[in-house]
């Protein structure tokens, strides 16, 4: 019998991007890595459960779905959350950042100063700025200043960041400027609170670390993991939950590594070359007038 693996999904350590397995395993993901796995003829994607506690009833869920939760551990995960904001009274310090996505897509984010970058990594910021640090409660109402006066929203659906990646400007100044433009008027605001210390921009370019920069474009991407399918290709790129696939002729395609959790994975089959999930193609703006 084929040796069965679970996936937790991929994380930011400081040596790069590595996926986690059940059972704490991890493996490195350098550039230039062939990743290949399949879903066995009959499996089925169940919740993986909430704050490291089994789903009860080891619900079904829907092979699209980012979350690999049932509606009950959704709700137990979000229930002791930071970004939910469900609780006020974590002692440590925070910081409010400034995350550029691609142009036009800026938003203001929150995250405990212990976590470094790895928060702007997890959500494949091209690039950003810190902008003040000081208690959770003073960064809330920061992140919410800069909200209503400013019109930055604290959100951007991860789609049009991926589709983003696609037409970034070459430079990392070119990168750099909408942070500053925005960084600038913030700290210029009045009403920051008093126990917030503002910090300089001092914009971190994350291009070659995600290696998305001058490489081969994607031609589109897994929508979702089924059973009887399998992928195998070369590791181009990665950027937050993604990883950038080479898969033999037809090119480039991008696999959110957050669509793996809840299923069992097998190691791949003679047949299992390229990408035998279902993709969907990214969209082309036509060339001039027709």
């Amino acid at each position: 019998m084929a040796q069965v693996w679970g996936c937790t999904g991929l994380r930011w350590a400081a040596g790069g991007p590595e996926l986690e397995w059940d059972g704490g395993r991890r493996s490195a993901l350098p550039r230039g890595k062939r990743v290949a796995f399949a879903v066995p003829e009959g499996g089925v994607r169940r919740c993986v459960g909430a704050r490291g506690h089994a789903c009860a009833v080891g619900a079904v869920v829907p092979g699209r779905s980012t979350g690999a939760r049932c509606e009950e551990c959704a709700r137990l995960d979000r229930a002791h959350s930071v970004a939910a904001d469900t609780i006020a009274d974590d002692p440590r310090p925070y910081r409010v950042y400034l995350a550029w996505f691609g142009p036009g897509m800026v938003k203001v984010g929150i995250t405990a100063v212990e976590r470094g970058p790895a928060r702007l990594l997890e959500q494949g910021a091209v690039c950003f700025s810190w902008l003040g640090t000081g208690p959770l409660m003073a960064a809330r109402r920061t992140e919410e200043l800069l909200r209503a006066a400013l019109r930055v929203p604290d959100r951007i659906p991860y789609a049009e960041k991926r589709a983003a990646r696609a037409a970034l400007p070459v430079t990392q100044e070119e990168r750099a400027a909408e942070v500053r433009e925005l960084h600038a008027r913030a700290v210029a605001l009045a009403g920051w609170p008093e126990s917030l210390r503002p910090e300089p921009c001092e914009v971190v370019d994350h291009v070659s670390v995600f290696g998305i920069g001058g490489g081969p474009e994607a031609f589109g991407e897994v929508v979702e993991l089924v059973p009887g399918g399998g992928v195998g290709g070369e590791l181009v790129a990665a950027a937050g939950p993604d990883l950038h696939l080479a898969v033999g002729g037809r090119g480039v395609v991008v696999l959110d590594t957050r669509l793996m959790a809840g299923w069992e994975l097998v190691p791949p089959g003679p047949a299992d070359v390229g990408c035998g999930f279902p993709v969907r193609e990214f969209r082309r703006e036509p060339d001039g007038l027709f």
